[in-house]
């Protein structure tokens, strides 16, 4: 076939960005007046013939040309890089293009890579879940971000803080620490700061969440609250803290204090609700009330009832409350003490300071979203305010059928948890097994070659993970550690440490 007089070869196409840059190394004298040449040839001019040395199957050195990476990648379209901004926190690399992965929830959004900065994290034990969250977030220190670990339930966050000479809270078993659900927080101490306008919008918020965190907890026992069950809530509360005394001055409550007024209220109470009178009154809220008696005399008892003992440095680069010792109180004593310190902990951090990011943790999701449908739809507040709220939430939980086990199959949790996903604009998927992998594939839309790349390539090594933001192509990306990393991130550590080591006698006795 004849070539077309007006096309080039790639001969010509590389001779017009100048002449073949040699390949000789540039030489220099030696003090004796020798030339000696740099760069000195390190290995034979095919390679050395063996695994691991690569090996060229021609002679060298082949020719060097210069041009521009959008000519080289028409004449070479395998290249490839990262399409995302290397800033924040320096992961790993990308096992594809061999460069360096950078994650930074916030600047993806705002530089239009996503359009939100909440992140889940799928993937079976031993996986490297939790090295992976605890490296971003040790690595997102370094540009300002703090952290707040809300609710660690295997207390695998815990040997971070201490190494970086934090104590991290611990409730349950043993310890003296208590938490008020209904805590006032920084909200006390910032109040008489504010203009009254400002105080009715700042109060309004708060007792909605907290009616939210009561008929969530009520619901956790078994009673599907009512509208006016959240009415008489809302009053209870406001009587309670003192709303009726003009904005003057807060009063700390607790949830027993809440129990007492629904078990006893005055008349002010019921006749502004509209009840006919007191028994009525009592007969209609007995449900929701005896579902808070059983958190004040329940397994819980103590730990979210009573005014709280501690004070948290908010200035800490990471602060966590450490729930590995309820663990003996039952599952659903931990989903109630997650969902306590979720309400908390958004009131906790809602005044930070303009231009201050938080990273929250939410460990183990799936307990709390098992709780019931107001559980959920806690959770799915806290995702959708992310931006708003200048938060980077992190959910972390083992595969997809958590979110969907919720409830009953078509019920509303089920389809609220499954939109959860969608409000994750970052999806990290480590290894997982072929079954979870296709329930994967199916939920997150995954392409083939993805979905083989979440239950093979990622369980050859921990830390491996198929990293999915929003619409793009799935990057492969190997998380690094380093030693020190690896040490404080063992996760494994409670399996291979004995308590009781044998003596040399006990040794020599054992068969």
């Amino acid at each position: 076939m004849s070539r077309r007089a007006d096309e080039r070869t790639v001969a010509e196409l590389l001779a017009t960005f100048g002449p073949a840059v040699s390949t000789r190394s540039p030489a220099r004298l030696r003090p004796d007046g020798r030339v000696t040449r740099l760069n000195q040839r390190a290995a034979p001019r095919r390679g050395f013939a063996r695994p691991g040395h690569g090996w060229s199957p021609v002679a060298a050195p082949l020719q060097v040309y210069q041009a521009g990476t959008h000519v080289l990648g028409g004449l070479f379209p395998l290249l490839a890089a990262s399409p995302l901004p290397a800033v924040g926190a320096r992961m790993g690399y990308d096992v594809h293009s061999g460069g360096a992965f950078y994650l930074h929830p916030v600047e993806f959004v705002l530089r239009g890579v996503c359009t939100n900065p909440n992140m889940v994290l799928f993937g079976e034990p031993g996986r490297g879940k939790s090295s992976t969250v605890v490296a971003f977030l040790l690595r997102m220190m370094l540009t300002g971000v703090r952290t707040l670990i809300s609710g660690d339930v295997k207390g695998e966050y815990t040997p971070l803080l201490t190494a970086l000479g934090v104590t991290p809270i611990m409730l349950g078993r043993g310890s003296a620490a208590r938490l008020n659900a209904l805590d006032l927080g920084p909200l006390a101490a910032r109040w008489d700061t504010w203009s009254v306008a400002r105080q009715r919008e700042e109060l309004d918020g708060v007792l909605g969440r907290w009616v939210q965190l009561l008929v969530a907890l009520a619901e956790a026992q078994g009673y599907r609250p009512t509208v006016t069950d959240e009415a008489a809530l809302s009053a209870v509360l406001r009587q309670l803290v003192g709303v009726s005394d003009g904005y003057t001055n807060l009063k700390p409550i607790t949830i027993p204090d809440v129990h007492w007024m629904l078990s006893d209220p005055n008349e002010q109470l019921w006749r502004s609700l509209r009840f006919a009178g007191l028994r009525e009154f009592l007969d209609h809220l007995r449900s929701i009330t005896d579902a808070l008696a059983n958190l004040i005399s329940g397994p819980l008892a103590g730990l979210f009832d009573a005014p709280t003992n501690f004070a948290v440095d908010w200035d800490a680069p990471i602060q966590s409350l450490d729930l590995s010792r309820l663990r003996t109180r039952g599952d659903q004593a931990v989903a109630v003490a997650l969902t306590c310190l979720g309400s908390w902990s958004s009131l906790a951090t809602d005044l930070q300071e303009d231009g201050d990011l938080r990273i929250v943790v939410r460990d183990e999701i799936w307990r709390q979203l098992r709780l019931g449908l107001r559980a959920v739809q806690a959770v799915d507040s806290e995702l959708r305010l992310s931006r708003a709220e200048r938060k980077i939430q992190v959910l972390v939980s083992h595969k997809p059928g958590d979110f969907l086990s919720v409830g009953a199959t078509g019920s509303q949790e089920v389809a609220i948890a499954r939109d959860l996903l969608a409000l994750c604009s970052i999806r990290v998927l480590l290894g997982q097994s072929t079954r979870v992998g296709g329930e994967l594939a199916d939920v997150l839309a995954l392409s083939e070659k993805e979905q083989e790349a979440t239950t093979g390539w990622a369980n050859d090594r921990q830390g491996r993970a198929l990293w999915k933001i929003e619409n793009q192509a799935g990057l492969r990306i190997q998380t690094v550690l380093s030693r020190i990393e690896r040490q404080i991130f063992d996760t494994n550590a409670q399996l291979t440490r004995n308590p009781h080591p044998l003596s040399s006698n006990e040794l020599a006795a054992t068969p």
